[in-house]
């Protein structure tokens, strides 16, 4: 997929998946509905190269400027809201459309959700591995590479618009959405959009960066206010945002929650005094889904409403609820200037001007998807993003990578090792190509002769529930014809014995409720999740069950009903540690679940993982686990372990990536993006409800800069495992430090060996130590710069890690600005934060 380029623009800078939606309870009906407007909206296109001809300024060129001159009000009013598409339109499956102006040649516009692909209604994509995993990385060059998929398919798909990358620090580590995003470190996170937006853009795609500001958990989203201190808002939340738009975002989305007081929507402060004076900002600003809270909003830097009050896809598109009729009237009212209007629409248009959408020919014509391309990048970075957290030696030999017998004899353990963790969920799930699962991987991997067994351990999709168990009886299969709206069945669900029955909703065709008497209701939408699974605490007898739904107006919803009953679970656990037992290795695989819209209410695995890792282990030592989580997790049986590989949310190549990487066909070098806790009350928002998740509508940011990694610093805590964390099948040393002062910042360099027999690839990272002369926070320890550096066996290289000037400055509240730092500080170069090999001093 290479770079587009053209003579008159040159480039700027710059699953089958399973889910608890019903601990969700308010939240999922109102994400629900959100999913239908989704799949509901369309748009149409053409774009181009992610630069202008001549460069723009905030109010356009003359040829926009003349464009908006020439438009009705209400063909303005039409850029600053996102709608639906033409009914029945063949792109109609996006996010938002916007229907241009014809008669000026200005074509419609199409965006679609990201960040882990393009999700767009009964469209196929690539799903990446997530954000978290390709961070891990460390590597700019894979983030562009990941950036240019999702650029090239958008445009192949139709689509103009990404909402990706999402650039909000990973703060709080039970956030829902964590593995949508980068890093604890906003060096980390800055870089990786950066260089993730160049490659989206490249390939003539708009990036929408989210979520702008403070939206650090998905508890009370829709209205939580962050208090965040100046320093802490410059210095950790928005250098990703900053790094973005240097390097040429088209667009910005505002968050659902406050900053301060005021909502992220409507904070001249954020959108006009920071994004537009201070950063030099010439795209457009949109707000999140319903985020916009008046009319008034366009005055305060926000330029276009995204969503729409929809419940059902075959309800009337209503209108916007604050920049369609109700701005017409405040302008005509004289309460909203058209000025605010014109300059909104000249930012959106200037856009459009820039990426050739204005062009006659609209624009450079559309690529042709390479699903196989895109492939070859997920599988690439699922392979680099991998981290190799434990990896024991017994008797003179490592546990990975499995080689001799305990490479052909396997008992492989999990869900996901059957039915593979693609993606987290929300709107950032997308429906692959096709997605291998491990264990057909790994059997493929080890050849015909190994002894592979394969059990579940926790099976979350069980059995069809018998026909003899529902009265009346419920068939699988089609529920409603197309455009259908109603309940489907009233009945009662009779079960054999007191105990916990898990019940699985698998959905086709739009989304399905099933209510059990005094049960939470559980949602489930093809849209987000092929399968939802719940686990419900049920009496013996008989218990009132009902299910209701609806069907996409083009296809027919079909449900079936699966079940495990308590004895099949109890089975289902006993038959693993007996496959464990019987094998040379086991390989357990254990997944959480990550999703848009709530917040995990703990650090440990769900479902009783840890309680059948733990009894895994204890029947065989030589037990490797597989970790598909978004974000950190607890692991109250990783000494009982030989090792862990961290895999996170893989996608659709996950499962190649996985068996190469557990025999050694490919060499772990992934390094930890954020910090693993060791415990529920051992990190920084532990015991702190004022941090997290907030105390009557406000979360308090009063660990200030200390974010992640810096807080275990400050506070003297020992993690599981420290950011920069990773381990490799070789080893490094470190030696040769010199540390220069140039007039751009400072260069780092250090001798980096490779001692072992395998190639292998490190990540050099830089941390340095508080300024001398500095009175305001700073912290102990902070990542300053890194490079990722390819060894063979023996080799060694001199390396060098630059410094950039901002990494040698703090911000001064007294005069709201940027400052250097002055005086000398220690500089410490090592292979995560808490492994420093070398250390030196900078001088003032």
């Amino acid at each position: 997929m290479p770079s587009r380029t053209s003579a008159e623009r040159t480039t700027r800078r710059r699953t089958g998946l399973r889910s608890n939606w019903s601990r969700r309870r308010g939240r999922t009906s109102r994400l629900i509905a959100l999913t239908v407007v989704l799949l509901c909206t369309s748009g149409l296109l053409t774009t181009a190269e992610g630069t202008a001809a001549p460069p723009a300024t905030e109010e356009g060129t003359p040829r926009v400027r003349d464009l908006v001159a020439r438009m009705t009000l209400d063909e303005k009013l039409s850029f600053v809201h996102w709608t639906a598409g033409p009914k029945g339109g063949p792109l109609a499956r996006g996010v938002g459309y916007l229907p241009g102006v014809p008669r000026l040649g200005i074509p419609p516009l199409q965006a679609a959700d990201g960040p882990t692909g393009l999700r767009i209604n009964g469209s196929r994509a690539t799903a990446m591995p997530t954000p978290t995993a390709l961070a891990a990385t460390f590597d700019d060059g894979l983030a562009t590479a990941y950036g240019k998929v999702l650029g090239h398919e958008g445009r192949a798909l139709g689509q103009d618009v990404v909402l990706a990358p999402m650039v909000n620090n990973i703060r709080v580590p039970h956030g829902g959405r964590n593995f949508e995003t980068f890093s604890e470190d906003p060096l980390v996170t800055s870089r990786t959009a950066a260089a993730e937006v160049k490659g989206i853009q490249s390939q003539g795609l708009m990036a929408t960066v989210k979520h702008f500001a403070g939206n650090s958990q998905e508890t009370e989203r829709f209205t939580v206010d962050a208090t965040i201190d100046e320093q802490t808002l410059h210095e950790t939340e928005l250098p990703g945002f900053r790094s973005a738009v240097e390097a040429g975002a088209a667009s910005l989305m505002c968050a659902y929650n406050g900053v301060n007081g005021t909502p992220s929507c409507s904070s001249d402060q954020l959108l006009r005094q920071v994004l537009r004076e201070q950063w030099g900002f010439r795209g457009w600003v949109m707000s999140d889904w319903l985020a916009t809270k008046a009319t008034s909003d366009i005055t305060k830097g926000l330029d276009q409403e995204l969503g729409l009050e929809m419940g059902k896809p075959t309800d009337p598109v209503p209108d916007a609820r604050h920049f369609g009729a109700a701005l017409k009237s405040a302008i005509a009212a004289g309460t909203v200037p058209e000025s605010a209007l014109d300059r909104s629409v000249t930012r959106i248009v200037g856009q459009m001007e820039r990426f050739g959408l204005l062009d006659p020919a609209g624009g450079d014509p559309r690529p042709v998807r390479d699903a196989e391309a895109g492939r070859d990048i997920a599988r690439k970075i699922a392979e680099n993003g991998a981290v190799l957290l434990r990896n024991t030696d017994t008797g003179g030999r490592r546990t990975l990578p499995l080689t001799g017998t305990a490479a052909t004899s396997l008992a492989v353990i999990g869900d996901s090792a059957k039915h593979p963790k693609v993606s987290g969920l929300g709107s950032a799930h997308v429906i692959p190509d096709s997605a291998g699962s491990p264990l057909d991987a790994l059997r493929e991997r080890a050849g015909e002769k190994a002894e592979i067994t394969y059990e579940p351990g926790i099976d979350r999709l069980g059995t069809p529930l018998p026909e003899t168990n529902l009265s009346p009886v419920f068939r699988n299969g089609k529920q409603l014809d197309p455009g259908g709206d109603r309940r489907f069945y009233d009945g009662t669900l009779t079960v054999p014995a007191d105990g916990d029955y898990r019940v699985g909703v698998r959905v086709d065709g739009g989304l399905a409720i099933l209510q059990v008497e005094g049960q939470d209701p559980v949602y489930a939408a093809d849209s987000f999740s092929e399968t939802t699974s719940v686990v419900l605490k049920l009496t013996k007898g008989a218990h009132k069950l009902a299910m209701s739904g609806w069907a996409w107006p083009d296809r027919p919803l079909s449900v079936d009903l699966t079940w495990v009953t308590p004895e099949q679970a109890d089975r289902n656990k006993e038959r693993a540690v007996a496959a464990a037992a019987a094998a040379r290795t086991a390989v357990v695989f254990a997944q959480d679940e990550g999703s848009e819209g709530w917040d995990r209410p703990s650090l440990s695995l769900p479902d009783g993982q840890d309680e059948l890792i733990a009894a895994v282990t204890k029947a065989n030592p030589n037990t490797v686990v597989v970790l598909n989580t978004g974000s950190s997790v607890l692991m109250p049986w990783l000494n009982s372990t030989g090792a862990v590989l961290q895999m996170w949310y893989p996608g659709q190549e996950g499962a190649q990536a996985t068996a190469a990487l557990l025999y050694g066909d490919a060499n772990p070098g992934g390094k930890l993006t954020q910090t693993f806790p060791a415990t529920e009350n051992s990190h920084p928002m532990a015991n702190r409800p004022e941090r997290f998740p907030g105390v009557a509508g406000k979360q308090e940011y009063n660990e200030g800069i200390h974010i992640g990694y810096r807080w275990y610093e400050q506070q003297g805590v020992t993690p599981l495992f420290p950011f920069g964390h990773g381990l490799s099948y070789t080893s490094f040393t470190y030696r040769g430090l010199a540390v220069e002062r140039t007039a751009t910042g400072a260069t780092i360099r250090v001798n980096i060996r490779n001692n072992g027999n395998v190639t292998g690839k490190e990540v050099v990272q830089v941390y340095l130590g508080p300024a001398a002369q500095v009175t305001a926070p700073q912290a102990a320890k902070k990542l300053a710069g890194y490079t990722k550096v390819t060894l063979a066996p023996g080799q060694e290289k001199r390396v060098a890690v630059t410094i950039d000037a901002r990494q040698l400055q703090y911000w001064n509240t007294a005069r709201h600005a940027w400052q250097d730092a002055r005086g000398a500080r220690g500089v410490m170069v090592g292979s995560s934060s808490a492994d420093i090999r070398l250390t030196g001093r900078l001088a003032s």
